[in-house]
């Protein structure tokens, strides 16, 4: 289509026009250095990926310089526009701009550090959330692009909730960069599909169409119009030919895309990866410094000494100066803006100002059940008696999953869905953007990958859960690592978590995942054993501010067991009942909890002595002190330990010394046959535990050496 502003443009985007004609005349400049620049950064390891960030130096002038509404010196600025960087490879493209505009903390000396040893570097090899000017940590491509359609989210459900005529207190614009991967990536289809379906038109991507990825050209591998399939998927395309100098038509572009008021907004920019050096315009250009020669024909081609490295000269300079001055501008009124909306709405004003700072209200504890039926329940069912009211109640929580509402319990009386406000669905469930229940769809990788967005919005201001089978989240895995890595609050209500899950079958039936997620680092796994425990989880995945819980309950009805205690929970183990003569510990561990405490009373019959351990969560144990964990265990006074949990048995050699376990697949049966199929009958694991104990005494087996019951 034609670039043009369309008649619903904001002023701002009239003066960005105005100011890219009084400043046209520097532009050659800063392009011809931006690349040099990249070139040196590259060269100067001998690593890194340089053509990207050439190739697109004109958006990122026309972004940075002329469209972007953001404050170098106070980075945190809330209603700041967000920028993700999803094709994160061409982090030297973000890095440069971040210095050049006047982030303090990207100096030129650490712009520099770029593939170098230096273990305070700014530069890492991907965009790092915790660095100032990154929204968000992309690497494994497509998660940049979900985690936008989640920062946009944010946007539209804080504006719906918050804003009043006049006092528009959060109206940012998220702009997302990608590349030709990103359009590849499933995840990153997702939630293209998704974002098109919620037509959120404060949501603009640019696509960096250079047609290169590692292996070659695109149509190696990929041949479709791509254009019509982001208009098939509910977004409005706008087409720029020459991304690589037309600054003016990018600003009509990305203005045209700020002003949308019905879509999601694709721009399709073309560019020529690594332009300028020998290797323009290939695969070569991609991940590879150009090489000594290459880079000083490069610059001998664009007017530069090819002796001189990292010149940025003071025009090129004086170009960016008042952004950190525009800035603060943009600070200033909107804290002016806050100022006056609360004087005017009080009530909301003070809510409003909780959330950008990212608290609870002090009492949300009260909300939190006391006590349960006494009724076997499923843990789904307590997770949803146990959360429900809080997220009743406390507008942070945004609730989600994908697509299986009747089974996950995760809906309280009045929710509002988030949905566009003019969607009539044939099923009659509708909604708005304040709306904070989210129906997914069968989206379980972008649910996750959105969530980290919604997460990222700013510190704890959104607190986003996602549900669905815990077999599902392999499928989301790599998004929830990159919130763990992220340090982003999410949490993951995963049901249907054992062989109890029953006649779906091994397909449905976890018996290796919990291993994963035992194992990822800055992650709570937890599985609770009852009502009591399954809201020791919940105390504790809201308090883990810095940290994404799952938290994994059973589709099968529990026993509720008097023993239980929430705060057990949060040290990850605890004794549900002692004695001092014990001979064997035993470690139950959510939905087989009970089977523990079962298999100790048969034992007892037997004149065998046991203790019995609930173990909710390895990650809190370890968190103890070593005397609480040696106490709890009690391996230290020679008591082996025994686990009974139907999951593959990697990890658990750390706490016990045999383990009543699966090394299979599950088996498609009703939940209590599966269970019997397996072995898991209170007779039989006491018979287990029982000739473990003679193997012991005749020295046939050996404390320490793992063994498989």
């Amino acid at each position: 289509m034609a670039i043009g502003l369309s008649n619903g443009a904001a002023n701002g985007g009239k003066s960005s026009l105005a100011l890219v004609e009084k400043l046209s005349k520097d532009h050659d400049l800063v392009l011809r250095t931006f690349r040099m620049l990249i070139a040196d950064l590259c060269q100067q390891f001998g690593g890194g990926h340089p053509g990207g960030a050439i190739g697109m130096a004109a958006i990122g002038v026309a972004l940075w310089r002329y469209v972007m509404r953001y404050a170098p010196h106070t980075p945190d600025y809330f209603n700041r526009d967000r920028f993700v960087l999803s094709n994160g490879h061409t982090c030297l493209f973000q890095y440069s701009f971040l210095h050049l505009t006047g982030y303090k903390a990207m100096t030129f000396d650490q712009l520099k550090s770029y593939h170098s040893d230096r273990v305070d570097a700014l530069c890492p090899g991907h965009p790092e959330i915790e660095h100032e000017g990154i929204e968000v940590t992309t690497g494994p491509l497509g998660q940049g692009i979900a985690n936008a359609v989640g920062l946009a989210m944010a946007t539209k459900n804080l504006a719906a909730t918050f804003n009043k005529p006049g006092y528009d207190v959060v109206n940012n614009h998220t702009w997302c960069m990608i590349g030709d991967a990103c359009l590849q990536e499933g995840v990153g289809l997702e939630a293209i599909s998704f974002a098109g379906h919620l037509k959120l038109n404060n949501l603009t991507v640019i696509y960096d169409n250079n047609q290169i990825t590692c292996d070659g050209s695109v149509d190696l591998t990929n041949t479709e119009d791509i254009n019509a399939k982001m208009r098939a998927s509910g977004w409005d395309v706008i087409d720029v030919e020459d991304g690589c100098y037309d600054i003016e038509g990018l600003v009509k572009a990305l203005e045209q895309g700020r002003a949308a008021t019905e879509k999601p907004t694709f721009i399709n920019v073309r560019t020529v990866i690594g332009l300028g050096s020998h290797v323009a315009g290939t695969a070569t250009a991609h991940g590879a410094a150009f090489g000594v020669p290459n880079v000083a024909d490069m610059k001998k081609a664009n007017g530069f000494n090819p002796d001189e490295h990292f010149v940025v000269g003071e025009t090129v300079r004086e170009f960016f100066q008042d952004l950190p001055e525009r800035g603060q501008s943009l600070v200033q009124n909107w804290k002016q803006l806050v100022d006056e909306y609360t004087v005017k709405y009080p009530e909301l004003g003070n809510q409003f100002q909780q959330r950008v700072r990212g608290e609870l209200p002090s009492n949300w504890k009260d909300l939190v059940p006391t006590s349960f039926p006494d009724k076997p329940t499923a843990s789904r069912a307590s997770s949803g008696l146990i959360f429900n009211p809080m997220a009743k109640d406390i507008p942070s929580f945004m609730v989600g999953t994908a697509d299986l509402s009747p089974s996950v319990n995760m809906i309280w009386p009045g929710k509002v869905d988030f949905q566009h406000p003019d969607l009539r669905t044939t099923c009659n469930i509708n909604g708005n953007y304040s709306g904070r229940y989210i129906h997914y769809g069968i989206r379980e990788h972008a649910m996750c990958a959105i969530s980290n967005g919604l997460a990222a919005y700013a510190p704890n201001t959104i607190i986003p859960t996602t549900s669905s089978f815990f077999m599902f989240y392999l499928y989301a895995a790599p998004a929830v690592r990159m919130g763990a890595l992220q340090h982003l609050q999410v949490i993951h209500c995963a049901t249907h978590d054992s062989i109890g899950m029953g006649e779906d079958g091994p397909t449905h039936q976890p018996i290796e995942l919990a291993a994963l997620y035992r194992a990822m680092p800055n992650l709570l796994y937890i599985r609770p054993g009852d009502s009591e425990e399954t809201a020791g989880a919940w105390i504790t995945a809201i308090e883990a501010k810095k940290t994404p819980t799952i938290i994994s309950t059973s589709r099968h009805a529990l026993p509720q067991l008097k023993q239980t205690r929430r705060d057990g929970v949060a040290k990850g183990a605890y004794v549900l009942e002692e004695a001092d003569n014990a001979i064997i510990t035993l470690i139950g561990v959510g939905a087989e909890l009970s089977f523990a405490l079962d298999v100790a009373e048969q034992l007892k019959s037997k004149g065998i002595v046991a203790r019995v351990i609930s173990f909710p969560s390895q990650r809190l144990f370890e968190q103890q002190s070593v005397e609480y964990r040696r106490e709890t265990l009690r391996r230290h006074k020679g008591i082996p330990a025994v686990v009974i949990e139907p999951y593959a048995p990697n990890g658990w050699e750390r706490y016990a010394d045999a383990g009543i376990s699966i090394r299979r697949f599950g088996h498609s049966l009703p939940g209590k046959a599966a269970y019997k199929f397996f072995g898991y009958e209170t007779g039989v694991m006491a018979d287990k535990v029982t000739q473990y104990l003679d193997g012991l005494a005749k020295g046939e087996l050996v404390k320490g050496e793992f063994v498989d019951l």
